[in-house]
């Protein structure tokens, strides 16, 4: 049974997990679209983004990181150096493609701040969702602990995302946000607790 809450001391006791497949760092604008093809044909994708942080009031700096995982693998976009193509745009627009990811109103501002015109779709806020079905604790690492029984580090998670090359560290911890949405959402969509929202017995 999935625990519906989870204490911070609960969270430091479980082992330490990540991503543990393939990492793709696509920072090279001629590389974007071969990868996006093989995205499009995906039904559900895990889903985040990262910020240089800003520790100087008034300052805020654009996304500069997208990552984009399935079980096995994870993209990581490089927006700072690749921009915001329409190929990428296209595949955050497109309605047959869920894309899972927590607190993603915050993700889908930054983007839309790239660009004229961004309209996404199929987006599903971990988060939001889960709240509306009982859980008490939400966030990435919470819910890392009550679905998938492991702790995940947020020690990369105010490093800077526009140096001119990302360590091992970060690449991995990256990867490890978006793939762990991707992982939560299907547990709980594949023991059934989405039933209630929306019909995602394709995705199972």
């Amino acid at each position: 049974m999935i625990p519906l809450q989870i204490s911070k001391e609960e969270v430091n006791q479980l082992p330490l997990g990540q991503f543990e497949g393939e990492i793709y760092l696509i920072d090279q604008a001629e590389d974007v679209d071969e990868v996006v093809e093989f995205l499009e044909r995906q039904h559900v994708l895990g889903f985040d983004t990262e910020t240089k942080p800003a520790f100087r009031k008034g300052v805020v700096n654009q996304v500069s990181l997208l990552q984009i995982s399935t079980s096995e693998q994870a993209f990581l976009f490089r927006l700072n150096h690749v921009g915001f193509p329409d190929s990428i745009r296209n595949l955050l627009e497109r309605e047959h493609i869920v894309k899972v990811g927590a607190a993603v109103h915050d993700d889908i501002k930054g983007l839309a701040k790239l660009t004229d015109s961004f309209y996404a779709s199929s987006f599903f806020d971990l988060n939001d969702e889960l709240k509306k079905i009982g859980f008490h604790n939400v966030g990435v690492r919470n819910l890392s602990g009550m679905v998938l029984g492991i702790r995940i580090s947020k020690s990369e998670q105010v490093s800077n995302w526009e140096a001119e090359e990302l360590t091992e560290r970060q690449q991995r911890y990256a990867a490890t946000d978006a793939w762990a949405c991707l992982e939560i959402f299907k547990k709980l969509n594949g023991e059934g607790y989405f039933d209630s929202l929306f019909n995602f017995k394709n995705l199972k």
